[in-house]
């Protein structure tokens, strides 16, 4: 019976701090990426990202400039081809799991700007998922975090 009780109170206390229905959500708060690799976590800046090889993407007619999937990886220690899933977290707790087939390619990115270098949309926030050749669905915005699961 505690255990349940416990358990309702800590699902409580986490719905009272989630957003409201309505509510926004301050997606351009998050200054920097957090990767989480198994217990390891580092957590990459704008600047941390663009110091990274850029490469260029469209979804949608819109061009986005970023860093590419397997160089993201390669950055924070990580064999891409290690690789089990990749799970993309927003701000919102909207959450995207994708098959290392989806994601490993030079023109899959985390992107932090436009291509023609204005940064993006306050919908985008700070930095978003760009997959050209999957559904909007797929192509998460607002990230906060990129799990890696191995």
């Amino acid at each position: 019976m505690k255990k349940v009780m416990i358990s309702l109170i800590v699902v409580m206390l986490l719905a009272a701090c989630a957003p409201a229905a309505g509510e926004s959500v301050d997606a351009t708060a998050v200054s920097a990426l957090l990767v989480t690799v198994g217990e390891s976590q580092q957590s990459l800046s704008m600047d941390d990202l663009q110091a990274l090889p850029p490469a260029e993407a469209s979804f949608k007619n819109v061009a986005y400039k970023g860093v590419s999937i397997p160089a993201l990886l390669a950055s924070v220690g990580v064999n891409p081809s290690e690789i089990k899933a990749l799970k993309a977290i927003a701000v919102d707790g909207y959450s995207v799991n994708y098959d290392p087939a989806q994601v490993l390619k030079d023109n899959v990115l985390v992107a932090y700007a436009l291509a023609d270098g204005n940064p993006l949309t306050v919908d985008d926030g700070n930095f978003r998922m760009v997959l050209p050749d999957e559904e909007g669905k797929l192509n998460a915005r607002m990230l906060a975090e990129l799990q890696v699961i191995k």
